[in-house]
């Protein structure tokens, strides 16, 4: 749809601006622009720009800067994965509006939903029947391209909210919180008092804590520990507990110690977060907190679940705590759950 909008009005002989939130994004769009105006390129710049034979051209922008196209004149602006750019209103009113002036131009919005965020405020400007603005929501049943049957697999596969907003278009609330505030809700009982069955822990980086959690053998939080203390107290701390498989972040200062443990005890793991294992550890818990598969308390691990959240950034998407707060709790459940989840598959231990 952005290739076809584009092009229109490029082939008319006029300059059009496409804007993402990320440079990384853009790369689709550009090479779909080339493939589609092959024969009527004049001359092009790599990520940057377009023209047509016809005088047209098709600018392209990041919108990491919040002011690009400034200065600009476009008969079409058009700007993609909307509800993943931060500061979307401001980049509207501030320089994209403006652009669009000279040549009393249009605009686009395309975006799945993220949250009742800037792309909210934009849609429902539509909705509510203001002058010169209009909002189409379509689900991806509507899709004469795609087989319903793949759709609905896809439903049976994927937790709830995140179905609702990748293929349904749906705006729901705190959709940033890759869990869901009432998921995490429905989760939080009291720590239970059966035996732990695994663990997951997360190692202390600079300011940060070490948090060790257990699981019993259903899945509930049975054990935790959240803790700033010297290396020899945090590794004793880790051998006082019970001999039952044990995942550890060994992501930079975390490896040796793995690999201590690992010569005492032959059921210890580790796990090396980066921004591509933590998005698949962590769509994991989200699976299992919306399907109601694990408990945990009330207190930090419930806090830190809530305050989560995910963006997507120049190279994918990014699982982390918000500035200035933790997440050291989520990832010590992510390891136990991930732990949990693989052993009773594997089958290396039973439940008795």
């Amino acid at each position: 749809m952005a290739v076809n909008l584009l092009a229109e009005v490029a082939l008319e002989g006029y300059p059009a601006g496409y804007f993402t939130p990320t440079y990384k994004l853009l790369d689709g769009t550009y090479n779909e622009c080339l493939l589609a105006l092959d024969k009527v390129i004049k001359r092009k710049h790599e990520h940057q720009f377009i023209e047509l034979i016809t005088g047209g051209r098709i600018e392209f922008w990041s919108l990491e800067n919040e002011m690009a196209g400034r200065s600009r004149k476009y008969k079409r602006a058009v700007s993609d994965e909307v509800a993943f750019t931060k500061n979307m209103w401001k980049s509207w009113t501030e320089g994209i509006r403006a652009t669009l002036t000279d040549y009393k131009g249009d605009a686009w919005f395309l975006s799945t939903p993220r949250g009742k965020n800037d792309f909210h405020k934009l849609f429902m400007r539509g909705k509510q029947g203001e002058p010169n603005w209009n909002s189409w929501q379509m689900s991806t049943y509507t899709n004469p391209f795609i087989d319903p049957l793949e759709v609905d697999d896809a439903k049976r596969d994927l937790p709830a909210l995140a179905f609702s907003q990748e293929y349904m278009a749906e705006f729901n609330d705190n959709i940033a919180n890759p869990f869901g505030l009432p998921f995490i809700a429905q989760c939080t009982y009291p720590l239970s008092v059966e035996p732990a069955v695994c663990f997951g822990i997360d190692l202390a980086k600079s300011h940060d804590f070490t948090v060790i959690i257990g699981l019993d053998k259903n899945g509930s939080v049975c054990h935790f520990q959240r803790f700033q203390k010297p290396w020899r107290e945090t590794l004793q701390a880790i051998k006082d507990l019970p001999n039952v498989p044990v995942k550890i972040d060994s992501t930079g200062v975390g490896d040796p110690i793995v690999e201590d443990f690992q010569r005492i005890r032959s059921n210890v793991l580790g796990f090396k977060f980066n921004q591509n294992s933590k998005q698949q550890i962590m769509e994991g818990l989200a699976t299992a907190i919306q399907q109601r598969k694990i408990t945990f308390p009330d207190g930090f691990i419930k806090d830190e679940l809530s305050n989560f959240e995910y963006e997507y950034t120049k190279t994918g998407v990014k699982y982390t705590a918000p500035n200035g707060l933790h997440d050291d709790c989520v990832c010590a459940l992510a390891l136990a759950w991930d732990l949990h989840k693989s052993a009773v598959t594997s089958g290396i231990y039973s439940w008795a």
